[in-house]
């Protein structure tokens, strides 16, 4: 995570990790989002909500369900390592302000940057 935080540009900022069950995370995804059962990662960005409060060395918090992604590794094909890292990667990218729910063309956006981290996450 080092090396594409560093691509990114955010050398001196921090994040939190969870690596959580699917119970704890579906718990997360109802209380803070509205959503029913668990996802694969969730993102709480830390970002200042208006230009008047000062930048955050905090990027956020990323939470990954363990239990989702042993089964989307095993759906796949890639090692649980891969999949842990582009979820990681994915959480990232929300932190960021990436969104791929929004339209096709973010979503692609996305997409591609995920892509372009992975390889930088595998080189590590």
């Amino acid at each position: 995570m080092e090396k594409a935080l560093d691509d990114l540009g955010c050398h001196d900022k921090e994040l939190s990790i969870l690596f959580t069950s699917d119970e704890g995370i579906a718990q997360l995804n109802h209380q803070y989002l509205g959503r029913q059962g668990p996802t694969n990662v969730i993102a709480f960005p830390m970002a200042p909500v208006s230009q008047d409060e000062p930048d955050s060395p905090l990027l956020g918090d990323i939470v990954v369900s363990v239990d989702t992604a042993v089964r989307e590794a095993r759906e796949t094909g890639y090692s649980l390592m891969d999949t842990l890292g582009r979820l990681l990667i994915h959480g990232l990218l929300h932190l960021l302000g990436y969104d791929h729910e929004t339209c096709d063309k973010d979503a692609k956006r996305m997409a591609q940057e995920e892509d372009r981290l992975m390889k930088i996450f595998k080189e590590a």
